[in-house]
Formats: C-alpha cells, structure tokens, sequence
C-alpha cells in the first residue's frame, strides 16, 4: 500500500472563483476525464452535490473518492463557537466520504475573488489580530480533531491574510499543534516564499498538499503591473506540476525525508478554454506520479 495517493482538484475544468471559466463543462465530463488521466481522489467544487448520499455514489460510479474539501472560514468575523456551528454541514459531508483533512481559507477579508482588487490591496494583520485569530483557529482545529478525527489543515493563499512565508511561519507559532498545514506549491511560490522550506520547517504539521505549478515570469508581469489575483491566473501563472519553474525534484525528495503520507492533490487554476483540461490532467498524472516513484514516495 503507498503511503500517497493521487487526485485532482475540478479547478483544471471548471473554477469556482471564476465560474464563467469551464462553466459549460458538465460535472460528468470533469469526474470521467479525472479518472481517465489516472486520479483516484478529488476535491468538492461548485458544481459538486453537497448531499453525502448524492455525491459519494456520483464519485464512486467514475472510481474516485473524495480526498477533501475547501471550507471558506469566517474566523476574523465569528467567534470560534460560530464558526463550528456553521461548518457542520461540511464536517458531516467530509466524515461520510472518509476524509481525514479539512481545507480551510480564510475568507473574510480576502481580495482574491475580486478580479477588480489588486494583490497590493491585501490585509495585513497586526501581531494582535494574529493572536486573537490563531487563538480561534486553535479552538477550532481542536474540536475537529478531537471530536471528528479531522486535521484542520489550513490553506495559505495569495490575496489572503496568509500569503508569505512569515504569515505561515507566525501562523504556524501562534496555534497549537492541532492545527495543520495544506502547503501549496503554487501559492507559496507566488507569496515569494519556497515550498522546499515549508516542508522542512513544518513538515510534521502538514495536513494535506496542493501540487500546481508556477510560470514565473507570468507571476512577475502580475506583480510588476499590481494585478488582481484572478487577471494573474487569466493570464495562465498556474499550470500543472512538471510544466512551470517550481522544482518538484526538491519538493519530493523534502516529502521522502519528512515521510509524508497523504494525497497529492492537482490543484491547477486555468482557463480550460486555453489550457485543455484532459490533457493538462494526463500531463499532471504522469508528472506526480513520476517524481513520488522517483523519490519513493
């Protein structure tokens, strides 16, 4: 039995930040085309029942399970004991399906949904506001651990109060260790920061990974020209693993020597109309699985 499995997020057909973008895409075709480039895990998108016995059948008819779900958290505005109250619709949808991490960013304040907004915009928080919310965000992590055997495995992310490498790190310090990590490779690279170090650093806290790559140069146009996030992945900044400049040799060989065991999860935001979604799926199927048989994941 590996220690990884491999899934694909819906965002490579059909993204929820944009949904003009692969809207027309049907879910059938996305759940078909995921199991026909290898996947055997996805991630809950827009289009995706929220009903555990309307989805996990939909899923197991194409052969997939469900390795996680994205919960948009509110904890800058709610207490800690709200915010449980409001995702327990979601906790019941990710404990029927198996799931053992919870995705969770931080979107009450955010800009990246705003295509209008540019990155520059982003709230910066005070070491206050970082202690009042890692304190929340603990109390939460605690409960889905100790009462539901869920990581809360938090999702860094540009245009969020979480987007560089010191956010991650403060974060990181300021919560107990209940709290866990969805380290993104795309996301940190954007955020200027290594996900190489990440690993290192906070390896026995990562919950769950996202793989998408990073063209560079179309990252700093972006930043040169103060554009929102969602121009920037417009202009195609993200694309599968193997095919932009993050170097995925590092990146397993620091997942072999922190052991990490959980899902790979494709994460790619393109415009599919431009980047066709199957064959970017098969791309990143044959890359992932060609660096964790490489490093032996």
């Amino acid at each position: 039995m590996s220690n990884v499995q491999y899934g694909i997020s819906p965002l490579t057909w059909t993204n929820d930040d944009m949904p003009e973008l692969g809207g027309e895409i049907p879910l059938e075709t996305c759940l078909s085309e995921m199991a026909e480039a290898g996947f055997t895990g996805t991630e809950l998108g827009t289009k995706y029942p929220r009903e555990p016995e309307v989805l996990i059948p939909l899923l197991e008819k194409h052969g997939l399970v469900l390795a996680s779900g994205w919960y948009s958290g509110n904890l800058m505005k709610l207490t800690a004991e709200e915010e449980i109250a409001a995702m327990q619709d979601h906790i019941k949808l990710l404990k029927a399906a198996g799931c053992k991490a919870m995705v969770f960013g931080e979107v009450s304040n955010t800009v990246h949904g705003d295509i209008n907004t540019p990155l520059s915009q982003r709230v910066i928080l005070t070491m206050d506001e970082w202690k009042t919310y890692c304190e929340k965000l603990t109390t939460v992590a605690e409960y889905l651990l100790n009462e539901h055997d869920i990581k809360l495995s938090f999702h860094h992310h540009v245009g969020t109060i979480c987007e560089t490498e010191d956010d991650i790190n403060l974060m990181m310090e300021l919560t107990g260790d209940a709290v866990h990590l969805t380290l993104d490779t795309g996301h940190i690279t954007y955020g200027g920061g290594n996900p190489v170090t990440m690993i290192k650093r906070w390896g026995h806290r990562i919950g769950h990974m996202h793989f998408k790559d990073l063209r560079l140069d179309v990252m700093k146009a972006a930043r040169a020209a103060d554009k929102s996030f969602l121009n920037a992945v417009l202009d195609g900044v993200f694309t599968v693993p193997g095919t932009g400049d993050v170097d995925y040799d590092d990146v397993f060989a620091a997942l072999k020597e922190r052991d990490y065991k959980g899902w790979l999860l494709v994460e790619a935001e393109q415009d599919p109309a431009k980047a066709h979604p199957l064959t970017y799926a098969k791309t990143a199927y044959e890359n992932i699985t060609g660096y964790a048989k490489k490093y032996g994941l």
